[in-house]
């Protein structure tokens, strides 16, 4: 186990997890479910875990886990998130919890702390989705809401399955799904991220508490006309599926707008994507949220109701298909509870942590339902996320570890 304490500990980590998986052009990372840069990071988190003399496994769903007690003794208290990244994203969204969990892990020891339950950091795998579609394939495999031949379906932009994916990176694709067992043994999961957003920068608090995670999804819209030559059809002959989908674009920002809710077009494919060419198939994802089911609903109606009128119009065939869903997830009353008296209680005023809910998700989110879970969030001046604009300054990055490491000697030390 180090002997240095949270701070230095973090500077030292983050220096050598940063360059792993960032493009020199973009400045942002790719750190992608089982390729190279994600094995790199795999590698990181195992020497961590041996540095410390901690037990390092990898579930059947690729998960890692770094456990300081017996893994098998139960109530376990558990701190991590992710390490893969979207397309050129930002250095924190998920390694700044990972990184933040050893830290704290290290200032307990650096304080002598005894700790009366097992505690494990971990690294769940595929949370962000970037190569397969489908957000925090891990944590849902390991809770049963991905099932083993639904899992098995999922394509990347490529054309490799998921399986020929884990078996190149030395995993096996037939040993994956649900984990009850190895959830039974957790008694609570904290999860630190940034904040996506900038509420904690409007009231001046560098830490948050989460409160609940929006219902948000994935939906599919493939627009299917016909391809002709740009140079010779005349427009009123064209069944151009370009034209209902930038329709739907513009809708979706005007639905989320009368709703108060989000709707976002972030990805499209084009075929056969020729410059002098009417395109046969434009196929757009719609990533949605909203504070409740009902609006969310009414919001994602609205919108594939646009749709299929644009399409009609431009005599284009319209499929919609839900790609994944989240319900909205309240976090457990009573572990919230529990963080916001520790942290209160070991500020100079007493002063409550702020309390705000986020439409973005999480592992914690979909652990939800089968263990105790909350989140703490760490202040993003920028209030961007998912780009490399991302940021937390490192007097707030050591704010979270500080947070951090009371709630954890709050749940699992004497």
């Amino acid at each position: 186990m180090t002997g240095r304490d949270g701070e230095a500990s973090f500077r030292e980590m983050w220096r050598e997890l940063a360059p792993l998986g960032r493009h020199s052009g973009s400045g942002g990372y790719r750190r992608y479910a089982w390729t190279g840069a994600d094995a790199d990071c795999r590698a990181w988190f195992r020497a961590q875990a041996e540095a410390r003399g901690l037990v390092h496994e990898t579930d059947r769903n690729g998960n890692q886990w770094a456990w300081l007690g017996d893994p098998l003794a139960g109530d376990a208290v558990v701190t991590g998130s992710h390490l893969d990244s979207v397309p050129d994203g930002g250095a924190f969204d998920g390694p700044l919890g990972v990184v933040s969990a050893f830290a704290a892990l290290d200032e307990l020891h650096h304080r002598g702390a005894e700790f009366t339950r097992p505690l494990a950091v971990v690294n769940f795998g595929d949370e962000e989705g970037a190569r397969f579609g489908l957000a925090c394939a891990g944590s849902r495999l390991t809770a049963g809401r991905l099932t083993r031949e639904q899992a098995h379906l999922l394509t990347d932009a490529g054309g490799t399955t998921l399986p020929r994916a884990m078996e190149a990176a030395g995993y096996d694709p037939d040993a994956i799904g649900p984990d009850p067992e190895r959830l039974s043994r957790i008694g609570a999961f904290v999860e630190l991220h940034v904040e996506q957003g900038r509420s904690l920068d409007r009231t001046g608090d560098p830490v948050g508490i989460a409160s609940a995670i929006w219902p948000h999804g994935r939906w599919r819209y493939d627009f299917r006309g016909e391809a002709n030559h740009a140079g010779t059809t005349l427009l009123a002959d064209r069944r151009d599926p370009m034209l209902p989908y930038a329709e739907t674009v513009l809708a979706a920002r005007r639905e989320a707008g009368l709703a108060g809710a989000l709707a976002t077009f972030g990805k499209v494919a084009v075929e056969p994507n020729g410059v002098n060419a009417v395109p046969s198939l434009v196929r757009g994802w719609l990533d949605s949220r909203a504070a409740d089911a009902a609006t969310l609903d009414t919001l994602t109606a609205a919108v594939e109701r646009a749709a299929r009128e644009h399409a009609e119009r431009a005599g284009v065939a319209l499929d919609v298909v839900r790609e994944s869903f989240t319900p909205v997830v309240e976090f457990q009353h009573a572990l919230r509870e529990e963080l916001a008296r520790i942290l209160a209680a070991r500020t100079p005023d007493r002063r409550p942590v702020p309390v705000l809910a986020t439409g973005a998700g999480h592992d914690a989110g979909i652990l939800s339902a089968s263990v105790p879970t909350a989140m703490l969030f760490v202040r993003n001046p920028t209030g961007v996320s998912h780009s490399p604009a991302e940021h937390a300054t490192e007097q707030d990055r050591a704010a979270g570890v500080a947070a951090l490491v009371d709630v954890l000697e709050g749940l699992a030390c004497r």
